[in-house]
């Protein structure tokens, strides 16, 4: 694994995610929710996508510190379906609101380490002391990811560490909290619940 992850110092809070896995589902959103109201849906506001994802990930109000951690391809310069987009602007940057500060960075990894990468850094965060709450995006759609991420999360001792596992459907078994990562993008996206409620 390369150096400066390892190097990190961790928060007590930390979202891990597949930005390339997250950008794809965002798009698949844009394009049936535009079919399906009738109107353009802008790009993903990157933060308000952050904070709900520490909200369903159990972070409340307060003074709290979270470290985003953006996994993608190597030569992908940003997301294409956010707002920032561009790695190079996000990576290192931090912003703060009611559920306290977000620092971000962005990581470039092979294609071909992605899921061994992935899996890495997920255990890597586990086995941190200072870090109390674990939200997980892995691309789930992968069938050998889930396997690695679900017995990566295996060793984690729930009464220490709150993990939330972020898919797009429930998920069988596993040793961890789910929340629909649907949600949290359709906010992000500006779509409401009372527009696609049928009539």
């Amino acid at each position: 694994m390369n150096n400066p992850i390892q190097e990190t110092r961790w928060s007590e809070n930390v979202m891990l995610v597949d930005a390339d896995y997250v950008d794809k589902v965002a798009f698949n959103l844009i394009v049936n929710f535009e079919r399906m109201l009738g109107r353009r849906i802008p790009q993903a506001d990157i933060a308000r996508w952050i904070d709900c994802v520490a909200l369903d990930g159990g972070i409340r109000e307060g003074e709290h510190e979270t470290q985003v951690v953006l996994i993608h391809q190597k030569g992908k310069q940003g997301l294409e379906n956010f707002a920032p987009s561009a790695y190079e602007e996000l990576d290192g940057k931090a912003f703060k609101d009611h559920l306290g500060e977000f620092a971000i960075n962005a990581y470039p990894i092979e294609p071909i380490a992605g899921e061994d990468f992935f899996t890495e850094v997920l255990e890597l965060v586990t086995a941190q002391k200072e870090v109390k709450r674990v939200m997980v995006i892995p691309n789930l759609e992968e069938e050998t990811i889930y396997n690695k991420v679900r017995e990566a999360l295996r060793q984690v001792d729930d009464e220490e560490k709150r993990v939330t596992l972020f898919a797009m459907q429930p998920l069988p078994g596993g040793h961890y909290r789910q929340e629909i990562l649907g949600y949290s993008l359709m906010a992000a996206l500006g779509i409401r619940a009372d527009e696609i409620k049928a009539p």
